[in-house]
């Protein structure tokens, strides 16, 4: 009897284990603290007087929810074409593990709590998550089999986080809180070309057609865009400086990552090549966290 406990209790936990890891995979637990993350920067950049750490907990936990939310909704939405991605095939919905009634009602309860504490703030701050999440479950998810504009709607809620934490702060569409919303959209241009590049053969397979392609393979261009829009944040200091919120260090310091970025990029268009859009990534997954912690400590 006593091993017959023990088993019970031991296939609980491993039931109860397996769950959580679903619901992990659900929210894409790992991407969503970037979210997270870049959210709580722009709260703190966009900061004056008396800095909240309530209303730091609360934009923290209101963003993880509606971000949760969204990833809920295009794992329901994508389940038959995630089925054909080896790096996807093993998501809760996608392999069976979770029912879609279940998966849409945890994306219905995430976005309820998620836009009531972000009410918490302002009008502004629910309304744009609600935009946020809406847009890219409903506008960029179904674009991303038709045509690669997708990746331009898609770079829009991609880059919400930033400008609803500074407007939890202001209240208000500020000229900060615009400027880190266009740091961030024009951030995930490079991040995205290459991960589309690494990916190309796996979204292929499953009918996604938001990757430009040439003879079957991913654009010659891809790395030219990808430092294109990097250059694009390299006079993102100058704004900053321009508005009062950062001095020349920041100047300094943003030209150089953006520029570092876009040489990244440039290397990608000169020798299309697996390795060298790996570096393209990792050199934009550094940019974002380096950028805000450089504007962040130049405003302390």
């Amino acid at each position: 009897m006593a091993r017959t406990t023990e088993t019970t209790k031991e296939l609980s936990r491993s039931i109860f284990g397996q769950k959580i890891a679903d619901y992990q995979q659900l929210v894409k637990f790992r991407l969503n603290l970037t979210v997270v993350f870049s959210a709580s920067m722009a709260f703190a950049i966009a900061s004056t007087g008396t800095f909240s750490w309530l209303g730091l907990a609360i934009l923290a936990a209101g963003g993880f929810l509606i971000t949760g939310a969204s990833n809920a909704l295009n794992q329901v939405l994508e389940k038959d074409y995630d089925r054909i991605m080896d790096r996807t095939a093993d998501r809760p919905i996608a392999s069976g593990r979770m029912t879609v009634s279940e998966g849409v009602m945890a994306a219905g309860l995430m976005s309820l709590m998620g836009i009531m504490l972000l009410a918490f703030f302002n009008v502004w701050a629910a309304f744009l998550g609600t935009l946020a999440m809406v847009s890219y479950a409903f506008v960029y998810t179904p674009m991303k089999r038709v045509s690669s504009i997708a990746v331009t709607l898609g770079a829009i809620p991609g880059a919400m986080p930033m400008l609803i934490g500074a407007v939890a702060y202001e209240g208000q569409l500020t000229a900060l809180a615009w400027t880190l919303f266009g740091i961030q959209f024009f951030w995930q241009f490079a991040h995205f070309w290459a991960i589309g590049y690494l990916g190309f053969d796996q979204y292929k397979l499953a009918g996604f057609n938001f990757i430009p392609e040439e003879n079957g393979k991913p654009h010659s261009k891809l790395g030219l865009y990808a430092m294109g829009n990097a250059l694009l944040l390299v006079p993102a200091g100058l704004v900053t400086f321009y508005l009062g919120v950062s001095g020349i260090f920041t100047v300094v310091a943003l030209a150089v990552l953006g520029a570092v970025l876009a040489y990244f990029g440039w290397r990608l268009y000169r020798e299309p090549a697996r390795k060298l859009a790996l570096q393209l990534m990792f050199a934009s997954l550094l940019y974002l966290p380096l950028a805000l912690t450089v504007l962040l400590l130049d405003k302390i």
